[in-house]
């Protein structure tokens, strides 16, 4: 396909191995934040074009995924009225609650709709103002513009029927976590870069100044992977620890800034719970004082809840780069995505589905030229 064939040219992919493979003197643990970067990496076998003392480790990347089961079961309970209309993207429906999830809600009656921008569900708000219209708003800072722009208009426009149940989560405060984290295993980080192309790279540079690590902005495709694993290891290697940006055709140092303003009036940064992580200071957003009449969990007056995670579940481990899918007793017996203990085996960016597909466990073809 034009303009994407170029990043997954297989002599230019054999080009940047080879030279990996050069460079490398002593082993090195990488982490990638993204899972769609984790999906890319095991999909196209770019691990296995490194030299062995290259281990490279899944972090908290996937938004889905780290949705705190408190999230969920919120979301369910509201669904589950009779007088809401629930909004989700697609990849939330079949995330597991404590006992179920959206899917089955919708099965079961409840009127869940996906759309594909939280503005569709404003405007499902407008045509049944019998109802009351909520999104379900989470994700990373990628997500959050067109989420803020959807309360911004909700007010703008006087939708008195239209709320946001929040569970944004930020990149960074993650990142710094696993860096001062006892276990802490990494030693460089490919930073994600759609993130980037909202947030800049800017906030990055205190996090590789403070823990003495590179951090590299880098693209999806597999010679963006490469390049950037490239571009860590020769600082690693060279003894260096800054930041750099190989996602240079898309991310901008200060990012976007029509997109950070939205973000700035809508939104507040507030402590986050992070699913398999638990509480994080200042890694989320929540709706500020002037939007919090679009608050579903202040309209809805929801309770507090407390669950625990499955036993069986590694995910916390996973997703901090402990452990890797494959190390889980469970999975690809108790946990498929069929039927999944947790979020990382059901999301199109968790890491247990990437391994499931791509290593061995599924049938789907994971050729280069889809």
């Amino acid at each position: 396909m034009k303009f994407i064939d170029e990043y997954r040219d297989a002599e230019s992919a054999n080009a940047f191995a080879r030279e990996i493979r050069r460079i490398t003197t002593k082993p090195w643990t990488i982490m990638e934040i993204c899972g769609g970067q984790t999906h890319a990496i095991v999909k196209y076998g770019i691990d296995e074009l490194l030299p062995k003392k290259i281990r490279l480790v899944h972090g908290p990347g996937c938004p889905v995924c780290v949705t705190p089961l408190e999230s969920l079961d919120r979301a369910i309970q509201l669904a589950s009225r009779d007088d809401v209309i629930f909004c989700s993207f697609g990849d939330m429906l079949r995330v597991p609650g404590t006992s179920k999830d959206l899917l089955s809600v919708k099965a079961d009656g409840g009127d869940v709709r996906i759309v594909y921008s939280p503005l569709d569900a404003l405007e499902i708000a407008k045509k049944n103002s019998n109802k009351k219209v909520v999104f379900l708003a989470v994700g990373f800072e990628t997500t959050a513009p067109a989420n803020a722009m959807a309360a911004y208009l909700a007010k703008e426009q006087n939708i008195k029927n239209f709320s946001l149940l929040v569970s944004h989560v930020l990149v960074p405060p993650a990142m710094e976590v696993i860096l001062a984290s006892p276990n802490n295993q990494v030693q460089g980080f490919l930073a994600a870069g759609h993130v980037c192309t909202v947030m800049g790279y800017k906030e990055y540079e205190p996090i590789a100044e403070k823990y003495k690590i590179p951090i590299i902005v880098t693209g999806f495709e597999p010679l963006d992977i490469l390049q950037g694993l490239y571009m860590c290891i020769k600082q690693l290697e060279e003894g260096k620890k800054n930041v750099e940006n190989q996602y240079s055709r898309v991310v901008l140092l200060d990012g976007n800034p029509v997109a950070k303003d939205i973000i700035k009036k809508v939104f507040c940064t507030v402590m986050r719970k992070w699913r398999g992580i638990g509480e994080i200071p200042n890694s989320g957003y929540s709706l500020n004082k002037d939007y919090e009449s679009f608050d579903a969990e202040k309209i809805f007056d929801l309770q507090d809840i407390v669950v625990e995670e499955p036993s069986e579940c590694i995910s916390g481990l996973v997703l901090q780069g402990v452990k890797e899918p494959s190390e889980c007793s469970a999975f690809g017996k108790l946990c498929t995505p069929e039927h999944p203990l947790g979020a990382l085996m059901v999301s199109t960016e968790g890491a247990c589905a990437a391994y499931y597909r791509y290593k061995g466990h599924g049938k789907e073809d994971n050729s280069m030229d889809e």
